[in-house]
């Protein structure tokens, strides 16, 4: 697919179907994402760009995982995504925390995050140190989770509540 086809595709306003050659159009990213992060990112990944990240080479991605344009990943502790998992606009995954006794505050924590499978970041999302999102979650926009999210789960505010579970 031409860039002018895509341009073309776009402008219709029709649905796109995840993991169709539209959606998966930025293949090139797949590419050097496998040698920023060491692994082999699946054929399946797709991901608008910019990302940004401060390691590289502690981030994990299973099949389907789509990240959208304006994420940040601090990956020093570790994130794993998990198959068909949507990290919307501008997620930012927070492995590294700064100690919290004065005298220490510029040592640091690592922890990994989790994100299950099937599960739903909204945009603006933060997800911090430690935090593991169960399977086919949902977490609202602008949320900052704090502790683990249960599978099933709608959570949403600041810090992150359960707001309903999926039926």
């Amino acid at each position: 697919m031409t860039i002018d086809q895509f341009r073309e595709r776009m402008a219709t306003g029709e649905p796109i179907t995840g993991g169709s050659e539209l959606h998966m159009q930025f293949q090139e990213l797949r590419r050097l994402l496998s040698e920023l992060w060491a692994i082999d990112v699946p054929e399946s990944f797709g991901m608008f760009p910019p990302f940004y990240t401060d390691c590289g080479k502690n981030t994990h991605v299973g099949e389907r995982v789509f990240i959208n344009m304006g994420c940040k990943f601090q990956d020093q502790g570790g994130i794993f995504i998990d198959d068909d998992a949507l990290i919307g606009h501008n997620a930012t995954l927070c492995t590294l925390n700064h100690l919290p006794d004065p005298a220490q505050r510029a040592g640091m924590i690592a922890k990994p995050i989790h994100i299950g499978k099937k599960v739903w970041l909204g945009a603006n999302v933060t997800v911090l140190q430690g935090v593991t999102i169960g399977d086919n979650a949902i977490v609202a926009a602008g949320a900052v989770v704090t502790k683990d999210v249960p599978a099933n789960a709608i959570v949403g505010g600041v810090p992150a509540k359960v707001i309903k579970m999926i039926d």
